[in-house]
């Protein structure tokens, strides 16, 4: 591969360097590091200076030796919607989306860096022919914040997406004739997207993530933020554990991001009463490694809940049974890393 896959998290860094061979891909390097404590979002120069200090260490204790980096915005960050218009040719379409952005970003769109990508066409209704454009509006402080924290560590920036689609490339096969919804839930915030054959049809973020999990035991238990990070990745939502407290400190948040998976099916259900239905729901991100929540969601939605490990899904050659365990942190890192020109 040229580039490799840079996950820049509120808590950690994920850096994946592939190499692709006639049998599939072999893993070069892949590394986990702290974030710095200000991450990507300070305006001030020593915070930025910081961050790319730990993202040129991050390189050197992997050994990457290119210079090409895939990164992926945060979710939290970022405006992303897959949006209907009317059939239109690329250059119809690259002079309409600007007055059609206007309807669906909530910011001046002078202020924000827009990308878009046509997901579908020709999808016909009783009175036209339509077609599905994914959207995405990044502030311009932002974008240009990474450019200028990348250009500090000397590295070369070949593409920028957000989180939720570097996860899909990495957890849903281009060929995937089922519809998926794919919950990816970070520290900040849980990201959704409804996949059908292999394509984004709707995707949505909720701003409640791991962070708002760990607080919410740390507050019911008097634990310092690192102890309630432990007892959530030891005990997670079963109740029989602890008598089922660490369970009911989860639940506020738990639920919140079930009310938002809940709606996203029905909205998919109603949208597509005479499609193929809706039949599984993949977890991934940190959280999604708590004992018990795939039980959870697939007793509350009906459906089949997995946790979407990315290492399993791909060949990859050079996994450690230690970092295959782990997987489903790495997916937003794996799909930067397996990006070519698209």
């Amino acid at each position: 591969m040229n580039s490799f896959g840079l996950d820049i998290g509120a808590t950690s860094m994920k850096l994946i360097w592939l190499q692709k061979q006639r049998s599939g891909m072999m893993l070069k390097s892949c590394m986990m590091t702290v974030t710095p404590a200000k991450g990507m979002f300070s305006e001030s120069p020593f915070d930025q200076e910081a961050m790319a200090q730990a993202i040129q260490k991050l390189m050197i204790d992997a050994k990457v030796t290119i210079k090409n980096v895939n990164v992926a915005l945060p979710e939290n960050q970022v405006f992303t919607k897959v949006i209907e218009m009317p059939e239109l040719s690329d250059k119809e379409l690259s002079s309409a989306i600007y007055w059609e952005a206007e309807q669906h970003i909530p910011a001046p769109l002078k202020t924000m860096a827009l990308d878009y990508k046509v997901v579908k066409r020709n999808i016909s209704d009783q009175l036209s022919s339509k077609m599905q454009v994914l959207l995405v509006g990044a502030p311009n402080t932002l974008v240009h914040r990474y450019q200028q924290i990348f250009e500090m560590t000397g590295l070369t920036i070949t593409a920028i997406e957000t989180e939720i689609i570097s996860v899909v490339r990495a957890l849903v096969p281009s060929n995937a004739a089922s519809v998926l919804l794919v919950v990816n839930i970070g520290a900040l915030s849980t990201s959704l997207a409804i996949v059908q054959n292999g394509i984004v049809v709707f995707t949505y973020s909720v701003p409640l993530g791991g962070l708002a999990m760990d607080r919410a035991i740390a507050s019911n238990f008097g634990f310092t933020p690192t102890q309630a990070e432990e007892y959530k990745k030891t005990y997670g939502i079963n109740d029989q554990n602890l008598g089922g407290k660490i369970s009911q400190a989860l639940q506020p948040i738990l639920l919140s991001i079930l009310s938002e998976i809940k709606k996203a099916i029905a909205y998919y259900a109603d949208k597509n009463k005479n499609d193929n239905p809706l039949s599984q729901v993949i977890l991934t991100g940190g959280s999604s490694l708590l004992p018990g929540i795939d039980l959870f969601v697939a007793r509350n939605t009906g459906l089949e809940t997995i946790i979407g490990n990315p290492w399993k899904i791909h060949q990859v050659a050079g996994i450690s049974p230690e970092l295959l365990e782990q997987g489903p942190r790495f997916s937003v890192a794996l799909g930067l890393a397996m990006r070519t020109d698209e």
